[in-house]
């Protein structure tokens, strides 16, 4: 990734996700606080361009070793797939919550004891949905090695899942981002 075609790339690539997808106004934030600013996932992840070439980089900072991915939905599933067809690995979808009918679980997939997951995400800022995602996981046996995102808006994420022992490896920090 040092290579200057690969930096190149990566410059490209903000510049098309600020362009599609970034958003201005006053959103409220999952984590409850306010923002001028909003980086809209849905936006970038149905260009299937944008999305392929976000797959191929998340993909590319996976650690080695790891044996799952596993994706919360319904916001990182579908860079959970691009990323899981990039590098052939199994993937696990976590539910928000487990569902009431049917098998009623709450990790859709094969998750086996032990296995090393990574987990892939979508926009952080305090990192408390994605602690609920490697908290689930971890209930199933899984050994979380890491987590990728797309954007890390650096308002306490990187903190909070280093306190969970979870490397932050994200694509871009909000100060990367050419807004």
């Amino acid at each position: 990734m040092g290579s200057p075609a690969a930096s190149e790339e990566l410059a490209e690539l903000a510049r098309d996700l600020v362009r599609v997808a970034w958003l201005e106004g006053d959103f409220v934030l999952r984590s409850g606080r306010r923002s001028r600013h909003y980086l809209d996932k849905y936006l970038f992840e149905t260009q299937p361009g944008i999305l392929r070439r976000v797959g191929h980089h998340l993909a590319g900072l996976v650690p080695a070793g790891t044996q799952r991915l596993a994706a919360p939905e319904l916001g990182a599933v579908l860079l959970g797939c691009a990323v899981s067809l990039e590098l052939d690995l199994p993937l696990v979808l976590v539910r928000k919550d487990a569902k009431e009918y049917g098998t009623a679980r709450t990790l859709e997939g094969v998750l086996e004891a032990g296995d090393r997951v990574t987990v892939i995400e979508d926009v952080l800022t305090t990192g408390g949905e994605a602690a609920r995602a490697v908290e689930k996981v971890r209930a199933a046996g899984g050994l979380v090695v890491g987590l990728v995102a797309v954007l890390d808006r650096e308002e306490g994420a990187a903190e909070n899942l280093r306190r969970l022992g979870v490397p932050l490896t994200p694509l871009f920090r909000k100060s990367d981002l050419p807004v």
